[in-house]
């Protein structure tokens, strides 16, 4: 057997072994283990504390040192039960998902696109629990393809996808996402993309947390083309560790070429996006290299403001 195919064994009994740990010690407590073992990746450890700090720094400039550290600590902790929340919705059923979810606002808007035969486009971000967000939606009802990534272990990646579809969501790799999104529209079903990932030269420039960000396209030409709606959702974790879950409608613009018009829509479910991540950031995802690729007319300092680069 290959190195490879060994790693990714390895991997999937991780994966089962922290569930077991969840049931063994029960839900609360195995929610202090993993959020411990997040800060103590954050400190001693340091696992991309700087970039962690960093991006904290860059979007909320007006903070001092203790905030910031503060707010990291919590992003590392709330990475860690998150982590766990996932595990745990891969062995939920839809029901179990409705009571997960405390609250679901926006709901009927998505249903009426669905009802009107044009369906809808959804945007999320690494924030909250998208996939808690999604399960949520489909759970009651809504017919819903997410865009996904495939993963680069083929086991997890199966272990994802199948609790994907037992709680109703459908999966369109990235890669024939242009084709198939366009078909599920046409259906009347609801596309849902987490879209905060570096875009790289691909991207859009729009402002998101204080600096310009290379965002995808690919959400706003969608709905722009097709007619759709086009809406941002967030999946808020609460004190008793269930999530509300917003979809808020994103208006469309009017005026411009479609360029102009893409980027204005970009950059408005981009502005949504920070809006939430600005009232509850310790439960962004800091730790990815959002902002590593810098528009064309960036000067030396802000091609160099990224700590991961």
């Amino acid at each position: 057997m290959s190195r490879g195919r060994v790693r990714n064994r390895l991997e999937l009994v991780l994966v089962r072994a922290i569930q077991g740990m969840e049931r063994v010690l029960g839900r609360r407590a195995a929610g202090a283990v993993v959020a411990a073992a997040g800060r103590l990746a954050y400190r001693p450890l340091g696992i991309r504390r700087a970039t962690v700090e960093g991006h904290l720094r860059q979007a909320f400039p007006d903070r001092d040192e203790a905030w910031v550290r503060r707010t990291a600590a919590a992003a590392y902790a709330h990475l860690g039960r998150e982590g766990l929340s996932l595990l745990r919705l891969y062995r939920l059923g839809p029901e179990d998902v409705v009571r997960e979810t405390r609250v679901v606002e926006g709901l009927e808007a998505l249903r009426s696109a669905v009802e009107a035969g044009t369906g809808a486009v959804v945007v999320t971000g690494h924030f909250g629990n998208w996939e808690i967000g999604g399960a949520a939606v489909a759970a009651r009802g809504i017919p819903l393809d997410v865009v996904a990534q495939r993963q680069a272990n083929p086991l997890f990646d199966r272990l994802i996808n199948d609790a994907r579809s037992r709680l109703g969501m459908r999966v369109i790799y990235r890669g024939r996402a242009t084709k198939e999104t366009l078909r599920s529209l046409r259906q009347g079903r609801v596309v849902a993309f987490v879209a905060d990932q570096d875009a790289r030269r691909a991207g859009v420039f729009v402002p998101f947390l204080g600096r310009q960000a290379s965002t995808f396209r690919g959400p706003a030409v969608l709905a722009l083309r097709s007619g759709a709606p086009l809406f941002i959702a967030t999946a808020i974790r609460t004190e008793d560790g269930r999530h509300d879950v917003r979809i808020r409608s994103v208006p469309m613009p009017e005026e411009g070429d479609p360029e102009e018009r893409t980027e204005a829509l970009t950059a408005r479910h981009a502005s949504a996006l920070e809006e939430a991540v600005r009232a509850h950031p310790e439960q962004y995802l800091w730790h990815h290299r959002r902002w590593k690729t810098a528009p064309p007319e960036a000067g030396e300092a802000e091609r160099g403001g990224d700590p991961t680069v």
